[in-house]
């Protein structure tokens, strides 16, 4: 009987994988979105409020970016080998992104004659970054040409205006979740103003989930048969439902001015979001082109990874958790970042 049991490597390398993209989208969105928060905070004190409160552990979140990649090129490389170059051109922008405003934060506390310019660089860094994240993951959601691994077909399929706007909303998205932060984190004139934008990018984000979730199916007749056939409809219909529960209960901490529960439901609707996108296209990971059992490495490879993984993933955890507990509590006027 026991000779019988099997692991399924390539399914499991795949929840790894789906794990530490959900994990920096959730950790590293809403420090993302506290950049994008600053065009809307234009007094200094309250800019500084916001860097200090991500100031010990924002650089920790892309470890997430890391591990995901870095787990898709050891455990996928097929798939590594389609979607780099598929997604060259906006992942490439991302990164120039991210560093730009990684720059900008280490700069701005010290340059006080250009502080100005290094705060128009966190916020145009954590936009563009923001924007080529949506545009890739709309990509993902809409497949790949089926000849994208042989020809130049992929290098422009990002840019198409479903991945815009899938662009868009993920700025409303992580902006939503840096309002939830800081609502957290700080208080005063700061605190109720992201209260009030808060809801504000709740009512643009539900716009966004929506315009996805109609046109998903619409246009995808596998993803509508996933969905709507019987009995996956019973079994599926819970997803959105509790999405839009949590939604309702998000809006209404916010009128209630209620302190986290803002920020966590809004964290359950980008799980939730998640499950569902992972649902659709499921068992691909190049959506339409491979599947994960296509894309796998040899199976000596993955176990052989997957030892190291599973040593690797509890220390993130710990020390992740570790640090957010450690700086846990509101900042103040005298806090600040050097």
């Amino acid at each position: 009987m026991f000779n019988e049991f099997t692991i399924d490597l390539p399914v499991i390398w795949g929840g790894i994988i789906a794990f530490a993209v959900l994990m920096y989208v959730v950790l590293d969105g809403f420090d993302l979105g506290i950049g994008i928060l600053f065009a809307l905070n234009p007094e200094e004190r309250d800019r500084d409020k916001m860097i200090a409160s991500i100031a010990p552990i924002w650089d920790g979140n892309e470890t997430w970016l890391v591990l995901g990649g870095g787990g898709m090129l050891a455990a996928f490389p097929d798939a590594y080998a389609i979607l780099l170059p598929a997604l060259y051109i906006p992942l490439m922008i991302m990164l120039f992104g991210l560093v730009f405003r990684g720059v900008a934060f280490e700069f701005r506390p010290n340059a006080h004659g250009s502080r100005k310019f290094w705060d128009l660089g966190f916020w145009l860094g954590s936009v563009v970054a923001t924007i080529c994240q949506g545009m890739a993951l709309g990509a993902f959601i809409s497949g790949f040409p089926a000849n994208v691994a042989t020809t130049q077909e992929g290098t422009f399929v990002f840019f198409t205006l479903f991945n815009v706007m899938c662009g868009v909303g993920l700025i409303a998205g992580y902006a939503l979740l840096g309002a939830g932060w800081l609502i957290m984190k700080t208080d005063g004139r700061l605190r109720e103003r992201c209260f009030s934008l808060a809801f504000t990018l709740g009512i643009v984000l539900a716009g966004f989930l929506a315009m996805v979730s109609i046109w998903t199916p619409l246009a995808h007749p596998h993803v509508a048969a996933r969905w709507f056939s019987f009995p996956n409809f019973l079994f599926l219909a819970p997803i959105p439902i509790v999405s839009a529960f949590c939604w309702i209960k998000m809006m209404q901490g916010l009128t209630q001015r209620r302190e986290k529960a803002p920020f966590l439901y809004a964290i359950a609707m980008f799980i939730f979001a998640f499950i569902g996108i992972g649902i659709s296209v499921f068992p691909y990971i190049v959506p339409h082109v491979l599947t994960i059992h296509q894309a796998a490495a040899t199976e000596k490879s993955q176990s052989f990874l997957l030892i190291g993984v599973m040593g690797l993933l509890p220390l993130i955890l710990a020390y992740t958790a570790h640090s957010y507990w450690v700086f846990r509590g509101k900042v103040t006027d005298a806090d600040s970042y050097h």
